[in-house]
């Protein structure tokens, strides 16, 4: 039995089933490889009689001498005829769902919980998750034990968030604040959290059974909102007013006009770096977007606004922050005014991305070719290694961006809508 190192554990290789290794330096602690491919850390010892076995937590979120040490405290324990498994246990039964979702967090935050494609989730996917703890899960399910929680229980609180129960203004910051909606996306996608983390219970020894498996999560309704030509009209000639007379601020304009023309999303838009501005290739090489790297065709007319915006500052981002060196957070704000001055209900940085995808649609490209122009997961556009792009492709993302163009009141050209 060898001395339990980093390098030991690091190399131990899962081989179809769970095994262990034990230290010959401390007797009773170990780790153990997970057909998974996880690895915990655990001390074995006898207790009354009975032979015990005590989790000291995952690799990763300790190290093989963090392990150790904790290892040696909990052996001193035994020694002194505690038995800290039965302790742990009773710990367990009493944990509550407001500190598993803090344990939950916690474990996320050193890249333990994975996401999509088996990566650890991004800081923005924990944002999000952090917003959806403190203001539906929390409050409605906090105090209940997690050993207690029910199937009944997670579909009233289904329920209940889609009722918006929950629904609240939250300040935020200085000047911010944050509205906390209902309805059934937002109960949708919190109940999805929610089996995740009661997922996350089952692997930490809390619980055996998912309260939330086969729990039916109400439709998230799809926004299916477009801009009618007449609408691209109208948003096309709020945006030259606010050129002309400087209500906005040029950043504002040309995040407008660019989330029309590429389909991008919101934040696509406003952290686009300059360095991600392929202008031979026609294309956007983003470095981190919600479906990882990915590349996207952008055509002319997306192309021309990119060459006509002024170069200001040092900063690395397309459009740069007024005051600073950052990126021009303030694009969702402006974007809010000025489809306001339009006229135009219901528009958002997502109607702008689907009115693209439903003009690529009625040129006639493929679900495919579109989602390919949107950089959707699985689309064959996605790596940031992709040099050459496919002609057909930036020749549909050119067609699409000029229609758009058109219709917007840009410069005219052969392309119809």
């Amino acid at each position: 039995m060898p001395r339990i190192t980093k390098r030991l554990v690091e190399a131990a290789e899962p081989n179809g089933r769970d095994y262990f290794i034990w230290c010959d330096e401390l007797p009773g602690f170990g780790v153990r490889i997970f057909a998974s491919g996880r690895r915990s850390y655990l001390v074995q010892y006898r207790a009354n009689g009975r032979s015990r076995r005590a989790t000291l937590g995952l690799h990763g979120a300790l190290t093989a001498d963090e392990a150790r040490r904790e290892a040696k405290a909990l052996l001193g324990q035994v020694a002194r005829g505690e038995d800290p498994a039965e302790e742990r246990a009773t710990r367990r039964a009493s944990m509550n769902i407001a500190e598993l979702c803090d344990r939950y967090l916690e474990a996320a935050d050193i890249g333990l919980i994975m996401g999509k494609r088996g990566v650890a989730k991004k800081a923005s996917t924990l944002y999000v998750d952090r917003g959806r703890i403190e203001r539906h899960i929390k409050p409605l399910l906090g105090r209940r034990r997690v050993v207690e929680l029910t199937q009944s229980d997670v579909r009233r609180f289904v329920r209940d968030v889609q009722a918006g129960k929950t629904a609240d203004v939250v300040k935020t910051g200085f000047r911010g604040k944050a509205v906390v909606e209902g309805g059934p996306g937002t109960a949708a996608r919190t109940a999805g959290l929610l089996g995740g983390i009661l997922s996350f219970a089952i692997g930490e020894g809390i619980i055996t059974v998912n309260p939330a498996a086969g729990v039916k999560k109400p439709a998230d309704c799809k926004r299916t909102r477009r801009l009618s030509l007449k609408e691209f009209a109208t948003l096309g000639r709020v945006l030259q007013e606010a050129e002309d007379s400087r209500d906005e601020r040029w950043q504002a304009v040309a995040g407008v006009r660019l989330l029309a023309l590429t389909g991008c999303r919101l934040g696509e838009v406003v952290k686009l770096r300059l360095s991600e501005v392929d202008r031979v290739e026609s294309c956007l090489r983003l470095e981190d977007s919600k479906e990882g790297a990915s590349v996207r065709p952008i055509g002319k007319a997306a192309v021309a606004v990119l060459n006509s915006l002024p170069r200001e500052t040092a900063s690395p981002f397309v459009l740069p922050a007024a005051r600073g060196s950052g990126s021009f957070v303030s694009l969702p704000d402006a974007l809010e005014r000025i489809v306001a001055r339009a006229g135009l209900e219901g528009v958002t940085a997502h109607t702008l991305r689907h009115s693209f995808a439903s003009v690529a649609g009625d040129l006639g490209f493929s679900d495919s070719t579109i989602g390919a122009m949107l950089g959707h997961a699985g689309s064959t556009v996605t790596s940031r290694y992709v040099h050459h792009l496919d002609a057909v492709l930036l020749a549909a993302a050119d067609r699409v961006a000029a229609a758009i163009s058109v219709a917007i009141g840009g410069e005219r050209n052969d392309a119809q809508c």
